[in-house]
This record gives structure tokens, C-alpha cells and sequence, in this order.
């Protein structure tokens, strides 16, 4: 068994790292989407629904791949997609290549989640730039898209 000493550096490392950071930065930035998606009356959406919808292709998909996408099971991917559907943001209808297949599609109130969320985003990465200065947030922006290539 670990000293106390030991189990606090544990813990020290466990949270000192650049995933935590990485992790803590974009949980940030999502919360901070969900209030201001709320504020502009998207009070239905939760992290979950926030999370799964931007693996939705804008010509919609199916909840398969959808799910992959998502990292999730379809299982957990359908009940999101009831949500969505209920606060009605995303419809069903027959997969025009596989009949027996379901395709997901925006609906209205899902096309303006879309214009929404994408003013938000603009709104935050605004208030990142005027927080970090235009040059640390280029080197930011450089860095993250070298580290995903």
C-alpha cells in the first residue's frame, strides 16, 4: 500500500498532465456553448445532446454511424436520438438506399440549434482571443492542429 506521501504525488500526476488540461479546456468550452445555447432558448439540450450532435452530418445519418462517430453505443446514441427527436430536433424517416434502415435528419428547430451553435462558437472563440491576445491564440490554434495531424 502506497504511503500518503506516495498516493498525494499519485494524485498530483493524475491531474498535472495535458490531457487533464486538454480535457478540463474543452469540458469548459462546452458548458460555456450549453449556457449560451440555453440563453438563446435551446433550454431542452444537455452535455450529452451537445456532444452527440456534431457527429451528425448536415445531410443527416444513421444512428450506426452516428455512434461510431459519437464513440458510443448505438443503444446510447438511439436514446439520445429519442430526446432529440421529443424536443424535436432530429426526425426519423426510411433510409432512402436501405429501407429497412433509419436515417436521422435535422428539422427545423435543428437547423436553427445548427445556426446557433455556430454563432456561439464564434461568440467564445472571440472571448478566447480577446482573453490570450491575437498571437498566443494563433500559436494555440497551430499547436492543437499539429498535435491532431
Amino acid at each position: 500500500m502506497p504511503t500518503p506521501a506516495n498516493q498525494a504525488a499519485l494524485e498530483q500526476a493524475r491531474q498535472d498532465h495535458i490531457g487533464r488540461l486538454l480535457h478540463r479546456a474543452a469540458r469548459a468550452f462546452n458548458v460555456s456553448a450549453l449556457s449560451k445555447l440555453h440563453a438563446r432558448g435551446h433550454t431542452a439540450l444537455s452535455l450529452a445532446h451537445t456532444n452527440l450532435l456534431p457527429h451528425l452530418e448536415a445531410h443527416g445519418s444513421s444512428i450506426v454511424k452516428l455512434a461510431e462517430r459519437a464513440g458510443m453505443t448505438k443503444q446510447a446514441a438511439g436514446q439520445l436520438v429519442a430526446e432529440l427527436e421529443q424536443h424535436g430536433y432530429l426526425m426519423r424517416r426510411a433510409d432512402p438506399r436501405d429501407k429497412r434502415a433509419v436515417h436521422l435528419d435535422f428539422t427545423p428547430a435543428g437547423w436553427q440549434y445548427l445556426l446557433d451553435a455556430q454563432a456561439i462558437k464564434r461568440e467564445i472563440a472571440a472571448e478566447y482571443r480577446a482573453k490570450l491576445g491575437e498571437a498566443t491564440w494563433d500559436t494555440l490554434n497551430a499547436a492543437l492542429s499539429s498535435l491532431l495531424e
